[in-house]
C-alpha cells in the first residue's frame, strides 16, 4: 500500500535502488513545497507592510516594534536578575593598573 502509484513491487531485485530514488523524489517535492511556502509568506508579509505603509505609517512602525510572538521567551525572573548583579558587583576586586595606563596618561597630559 505504501508503494501504490509507483512502479515498485517487493520481489524485484533492485528494490533498494528504486526505494532510494522514490525517497529522493519525495524529499525534492517537500523541498519545493517548502521553498514555495517560504516565498509566499515573504510576499504576503511585504504586501501587508506596503498596505499598512500606505494607509498609516504609524501603524506600520508600531507593528515593526512589537516583538515576534513565535519564539519569544519570557524574560528572566526579577529576583534572579537582582541576585546575579548583586553578587557580581558586591564582591571587591583589586584591579592593577598596567604600564599601558601610565603611557596613556602621559599622552593625555601632553595633548
Amino acid at each position: 500500500m505504501a508503494f501504490s502509484g509507483t512502479n515498485i513491487s517487493l520481489p524485484q531485485p533492485d528494490i533498494t535502488q528504486k526505494l532510494k530514488e522514490h525517497i529522493n523524489d519525495l524529499k525534492q517535492s517537500i523541498a519545493a513545497w517548502e521553498k514555495w511556502i517560504r516565498q509566499y509568506t515573504e510576499r504576503l508579509r511585504r504586501f501587508n507592510q506596503n498596505r499598512l505603509f500606505q494607509s498609516g505609517q504609524k501603524r506600520l512602525y508600531k507593528s515593526m516594534e512589537r516583538p515576534k510572538l513565535c519564539g519569544a521567551r519570557p524574560g528572566p525572573d526579577h529576583a534572579d536578575t537582582v541576585a546575579f548583579w548583586r553578587g557580581l558587583w558586591s564582591e571587591p576586586v583589586n584591579h592593577s593598573e598596567r604600564p599601558w595606563m601610565e603611557v596613556w596618561r602621559a599622552r593625555v597630559r601632553v595633548l
